[in-house]
């Protein structure tokens, strides 16, 4: 059985004739450790088909499942608990406290996790390492570059050692070298056995990811699959 597997999934605003179908019966399954781009232009969907994969905006129908378990036939409590057990989330603007130290930032996912403060700290220096900003978690937010910040908040969706990592335009505000550098991050956390569902309208950031599926007006238009010579993504 695939380890993400979505059946039938719409999502329906309002009723009537002012009804709005966001997604429609939308299908789609995804392998453990692989790497999806969802693409598609504004309000094509996939923000809002990402929304329903993180188990935060209930489906109008169908089925999702991850790993067997069936994320909306839990009550709100057990998915918050499946949410934080399972999944890391990445945003496009970062979401960074700025009064907060870039560790304690990473440190943010654990904060019901029945762990002593230092070994959350810990845990928070080894994700912080895992992207490359060893040492660098005492500064503030402010005291980093773009594509530090957005390392870090790639850092905070690790914390917990999810397994599923959803990332919603992360390269939006970067430029492109450094956006490179973070889908070059993604696509080696993928190659460590994450499975990572990212949306983007970036056609090169999709590039990195093993496949791409396409979406127009709610629905999934085509797929494909992408080549990759030597571990690099297609030009």
């Amino acid at each position: 059985m695939s380890y993400l597997l979505a059946t039938h999934l719409c999502k329906r605003y309002g009723r009537g004739e002012a009804a709005v179908e966001a997604v429609r019966d939308v299908s789609l399954t995804v392998e453990r450790g692989e790497f999806l781009a969802v693409m598609g232009e504004s309000g094509s969907g996939k923000s809002t088909l990402l929304s329903m994969l993180g188990a935060l905006n209930s489906p109008s129908g169908g089925i999702y499942t991850v790993g067997g378990a069936d994320v909306y036939a839990l009550d709100s409590e057990r998915r918050a608990d499946f949410r934080r057990q399972n999944l890391g989330f990445v945003f496009q603007s970062f979401h960074l406290l700025p009064y907060l130290s870039v560790a304690e930032n990473v440190m943010l996912p654990l904060a019901t996790a029945a762990l002593p403060r230092k070994q959350k700290r810990v845990l928070a220096e080894e994700a912080l390492a895992r992207v490359g900003l060893a040492g660098k978690g005492h500064r503030l937010p402010t005291e980093v570059s773009g594509g530090e910040a957005e390392r870090a908040a790639i850092a905070r969706a690790l914390v917990s050692r999810p397994p599923l990592v959803l990332a919603d335009e992360p390269t939006g505000n970067l430029d492109r070298r450094t956006g490179r550098e973070v889908m070059a991050l993604l696509t080696g956390l993928a190659a460590d056995g994450v499975t990572i569902v990212m949306v983007t309208h970036s056609r090169e950031c999709a590039s990195f990811a093993r496949r791409i599926v396409h979406m127009s007006d709610g629905r999934i238009a085509n797929e494909e699959f992408v080549l990759h010579e030597a571990g690099a993504p297609a030009a």
